[in-house]
């Protein structure tokens, strides 16, 4: 999960998760680094009045972000975009993934996606699809699983809710897209993926309203909150997706 950066809040500040709310000092200086593609899925159980969301909770033995709860989610990989799919992303969720970036394209979008679902599966054992009627060819590596498990991601039950970019003057940067979910999406699972020696040691269903009380970083935190009132107002896909980054040196929260 590369939730270990740093992201633009409103109000001006600047919040690094790694240091809690003590920010970076000013005067370190770093070479520009351009900002990695990643992407985040959040899970959501609606069987009850008040939804549940899935976080899991990072190993303490890694360098970024340690013992915190994060959604699953990382990089996005070049061959992410060659996996087939069982249903395209909505057409408001690619025009909005293909602005302010280089070279958009709708193949790009759905890599962005399908990261977020790859990650997922490789983090907690949860493969988001639809059953396939056919075996397909797919790309090397944790895709293979899908096409024996005979999924095929579905990326139409998949909402982009935010977007945030690491600022300039930090040792990583990521630019990050969250995408949410419902628990119906999940077509197949398989277990052995969290516990001690994993990324993530456990997974948590918390209901929306109390998972911010957990130890977090303070981006997922932002997110959580702009995804309760996205449920709120009908989790469409016409909705608004909040933008976070910084512009001359200023945090700034736009919408795509």
């Amino acid at each position: 999960m590369n939730d270990d950066y740093e992201t633009a809040v409103p109000g001006g500040r600047l919040i690094d998760p790694r240091e809690g709310d003590r920010g970076v000092a000013d005067h370190v200086k770093l070479p520009y680094l351009r900002p990695k593609d990643s992407a985040t899925l959040i899970l959501i159980d609606r069987s009850e009045p008040v939804p549940k969301v899935l976080l899991g909770r990072r190993n303490s033995r890694h360098k970024f972000v340690p013992g915190k709860f994060v959604f699953p989610g990382g990089r996005v990989e070049r061959n992410d975009r060659l996996m087939p799919i069982a249903a395209p992303l909505h057409a408001h969720d690619i025009d909005r993934l293909m602005r302010r970036v280089r070279n958009p394209s709708a193949a790009r979008a759905s890599g962005f996606a399908l990261a977020a679902v790859r990650e997922t599966y490789e983090e907690t054992g949860l493969m988001l699809g639809t059953r396939a009627s056919r075996s397909v060819a797919t790309p090397a590596g944790p895709w293979r699983a899908f096409a024996e498990a005979g999924v095929l991601p579905n990326l139409g039950a998949i909402h982009f809710v935010a977007r945030a970019i690491t600022p300039t003057n930090r040792p990583r940067r990521f630019d990050s897209r969250f995408f949410a979910a419902d628990i119906s999406a999940v077509a197949h699972r398989l277990e052995g993926f969290v516990g001690p020696e994993a990324e993530l040691v456990e997974l948590v269903w918390l209901p929306i309203t109390e998972a911010s009380k957990l130890d977090m970083p303070r981006i997922t935190t932002i997110v959580l909150e702009d995804l309760r009132d996205r449920i709120a107002a009908g989790m469409s896909h016409e909705q608004p997706v909040p933008f976070y980054h910084v512009v001359h040196k200023r945090s700034v929260r736009d919408t795509l």
